[in-house]
Order: structure tokens, then C-alpha cells, then sequence
């Protein structure tokens, strides 16, 4: 796996200061889409060990509150067999820090367990580790600048664990 950029200070991704990691490869091409350099998943650079120990130190500070997946697209078969992994790693090391993941998938057609069309032998995994999914394709049409953590009104958050924050966006 390839990714464009790990940004150590992110506001925008999620509730509280973050990591964000913008994995690379998207097969969705949504038009208007603010990361199209990421569709290809040769962009960036590889993922590496030492990717994951920078990663790992970056979420140490206490205010830093989790970690974010974005792209590019996470839920590409090839992206989640190197995500699986690496976001066990995440959990078990800051079981204190949550785990925010963007798609431009739907998780109830595309994603979810057995059925879903991107769903592969490592999805379940990775899905026990995120906290929050924001699902969806950027529709530009439906672009709403407004809106708190998305692009687009199709775009939805899911809360996947069932502590859900007292400060909901929703």
C-alpha cells in the first residue's frame, strides 16, 4: 500500500486534534473529489514499518484524541489488508484514542459484513477497530460546506461502537 500524506496536526477530520493517514488507490473517481492525486495507487509513498513507528509516535501526545483513515479510498481490498492490521496495532497500543475512517463507499451496500462488495477477509477486522465511519461518495451536487466532517448531504457518520460521544455531531 501507497499513501500521500500523514498530516501529525488535523482538526479537520474528525472531533479533536488528530493523525491523519490519506491512504492512496480509489477506484470511486467521484467528480469534484478534494484528493483526485490519491486515486492512483502508486501515489505517495510505500507503507513501511517505519511508517507505522511514525504514526505510532505521532498519536502519543495527550491531546492528540485518534487517529484518522482517509484517501484515496481505505476500503479498497488492497488497502484493508495493510490497514487490518496496522489499525490492531493502533487500537491495542491507544486503547484511550478512537479511530475515525472516510469512504466513498456505503457501509450497508458496499461494506458490511458477509455481503458487501468490498467486504474481503480482513474487513471485519478493520471494521472492529474504527469508532466512527463517515460512508459515502462525494456527490457534487449535494456539496455543503456546512456540513461538520463531510463534503456532501448524501454523507453520512456512523457511530460503529456503541459508546457514542455525549457531544454527537449529529
Amino acid at each position: 500500500m501507497y499513501y500521500g500524506e500523514i498530516k501529525k496536526i488535523d482538526i479537520a477530520n474528525g472531533l479533536g486534534v488528530r493523525v491523519s493517514l490519506f491512504v492512496s488507490g480509489c477506484r470511486n473517481h467521484c467528480p469534484g473529489c478534494f484528493n483526485a492525486a490519491t486515486w492512483n495507487f502508486d501515489y505517495g509513498k510505500p507503507f513501511t514499518e517505519d511508517t507505522e513507528r511514525e504514526i505510532l509516535e505521532a498519536l502519543k501526545p495527550s491531546h492528540i484524541k485518534g487517529l484518522t483513515v482517509l484517501g484515496g479510498e481505505p476500503f479498497e481490498e488492497e488497502n484493508q489488508r495493510v490497514l487490518a492490521p496496522f489499525l490492531e496495532k493502533v487500537r491495542a497500543t491507544y486503547p484511550e484514542k478512537n479511530i475515525w475512517c472516510y469512504s466513498g463507499y456505503v457501509y450497508d451496500k458496499d461494506i458490511r459484513p458477509h455481503d458487501g462488495r468490498k467486504h474481503c477477509e480482513v474487513t471485519d477486522r478493520m471494521l472492529s477497530c474504527i469508532d466512527v465511519l463517515v460512508d459515502g461518495p462525494f456527490i457534487e451536487a449535494e456539496k455543503d460546506i456546512t456540513l461538520n466532517y463531510r463534503g456532501s448531504r448524501n454523507q453520512r457518520i456512523l457511530w460503529l461502537k456503541e459508546d457514542k460521544p455525549v457531544n454527537s455531531i449529529e
